[in-house]
């Protein structure tokens, strides 16, 4: 498991080198809540999801560095890091925007693995500026277990190696089982209020203990964690249901003109998600609704949905039928939305779709066109073909004072060295 530290803090620091060993915080949409802290950030006892207007005092007075979430920089600063990544490991699966799984399995000569992967951190940040640590185990559960010690602890120089059952056990024994990979809270409540604190404690429970009092997802973890590798890529969980949602600056949006763009923007979004992990959804729900403070604004709530007859995560199959929803369900008037979203559900993967004899959309031609789109925006940046409803006036962006340059998407921003 390859895990980019404090991923977003390290992305703003590879442009802001001054800020090397100083705090940051990354602000989320409309810079309502901290989402991601660097170490020293952390330190200063600053927890994630803090609103950002309750810890603004401690901020100022320790002089941390704030930041607006950028995730155009993000996501490419990740796709660069992906690409060195794989250029040393050619089989690698992309967990998240920064993590990866990595399979080791032609490499049996742990020395040779080993050199490889300090070699491969080395010319990460050196050719990125992101640090990565490498977590090596016979699972996928341990290894992200071993990641976590990789980063934690700055003896093992960025790669933890779980390779034999002594070192197994240790790493189990000092791990929470509110951190493995696979436990969701309310299973964490479950096994706590069992006696269950440690990975190690969950690993002595019976099979049959864990069959009844947890699902397949847990038993494959209870299994994994005792050394059995059992999930396979092909069992990687997908999101089950996708919302793109955002919170409008001020007293909100009144214009149907610019709700519309923006609903047209996060349903292509939705769909975008679902292409990438190769997923269809069979509907999808719009909402917009007002501020629930402002008594003094009318108010009017809007939730419709539609189901399609063929699953799907064709973009302008989705985007057309939310815009066809939203001016379906608006009302004339002074109404002011403050949050507006869409959102996807029952999905299911993109090879097992139950089509239609009277389906009147050329799917595979809509396919061949959305790769198409797809290869262009990633050649040549976000959204830079778009239907046209998504629009350019950005009236319903979100609030971002914080915000960096997009130093490596837009040609305006690049940096300029005076010699």
């Amino acid at each position: 498991m390859a895990d980019c530290n404090n991923f977003y803090c390290s992305c703003e620091r590879v442009f802001h080198p001054d800020l090397r060993d100083k705090p940051i915080v990354v602000l989320s949409n409309n810079d309502g809540c901290i989402v991601a802290r660097s170490e020293e950030s952390k330190r200063l006892g600053i927890k994630m999801g803090v609103p950002f207007y309750q810890v603004r005092d401690m901020i100022e007075r320790n002089d941390v560095a704030v930041f607006s979430s950028n995730y155009n920089l993000y996501g490419d600063m990740s796709r660069r890091v992906m690409s060195m990544l794989s250029s040393f490991f050619p089989k690698i699966n992309i967990y998240s925007i920064d993590e990866a799984f990595i399979d080791l399995s032609e490499i049996n000569d742990i020395d040779l693995l080993m050199e490889l992967s300090y070699k491969a951190i080395k010319s990460i940040f050196k050719g990125v500026g992101i640090p990565v640590s490498l977590g090596i185990a016979p699972t996928k559960t341990l290894a992200k277990m071993a990641s976590v010690y990789a980063k934690k602890y700055k003896a093992y120089k960025g790669v933890c190696l779980i390779d034999t059952d002594e070192k197994r056990e240790k790493a189990l024994k000092l791990f929470s089982i509110d951190d493995v990979w696979g436990i969701g809270r309310q299973h964490a409540k479950k096994l706590n209020y069992d006696g269950v604190k440690t990975a190690w404690d969950f690993t002595l429970k019976s099979e049959s203990w864990v069959r009844r009092e947890m699902s397949l997802t847990g038993l494959r973890t209870w299994k994994e964690l005792r050394g059995e590798d059992c999930i396979q890529d092909e069992d990687m969980p997908y999101k089950k249901s996708i919302c793109t949602s955002r919170s409008f600056p001020n007293q909100g949006l009144c214009e149907i003109e610019d709700v519309e763009e923006a609903i047209a923007n996060f349903a292509a979004m939705c769909s975008k998600k679902l292409r990438e992990q190769h997923t269809v959804c069979k509907n999808i729900g719009v909402f917009a609704y007002g501020s629930r403070f402002r008594n003094d604004l009318p108010h009017n709530n809007i939730f419709k949905e539609v189901t399609f007859d063929v699953p799907t995560n064709d973009m302008q199959e989705i985007v057309s039928h939310a815009v066809r929803i939203l001016k379906e369900s608006w009302k004339l008037g002074s109404y002011y939305y403050k949050k507006a979203g869409v959102v996807a559900y029952n999905i299911t993967e993109d090879n097992v779709i139950q089509t239609s004899l009277f389906d009147t959309i050329d799917r595979d031609k809509h396919a061949k066109l959305a790769e198409a789109v797809d290869a262009i925006n990633l050649r040549n940046g976000h959204d830079t073909v778009r239907i046209a409803v998504q629009g350019y006036s950005g009236n319903w962006h979100t609030k971002n004072e914080y915000i960096s340059k997009q130093y490596t998407t837009n040609i305006k921003d690049i940096i300029v060295v005076k010699v």
